[in-house]
């Protein structure tokens, strides 16, 4: 399960920092702001959009070898 949502996490954040870096937003904000919209645009993209397709990709694999 931590590894799946590593999978998750970790793409969905240096996409959005690279994007937010290559606007030029944000540059001149202090850190801790930076954080927190970054997190707060990438959890919800993080529950809602990337981990339910990972959630039944696991369940598939996970009853796939259950069969096996």
């Amino acid at each position: 399960m931590a590894l799946m949502i590593w999978v998750a996490v970790f793409p969905t954040l240096t996409v959005l920092q690279l994007l937010l870096r290559g606007l030029g937003l944000l540059e001149d904000a202090p850190v801790v702001l930076r954080t927190l919209i970054l997190v707060t645009v990438a959890v919800p993209i993080v529950v809602y959009g990337v981990l339910p397709p990972l959630q039944r990709l696991r369940t598939r694999l996970i009853h796939r070898r259950a069969r096996a």
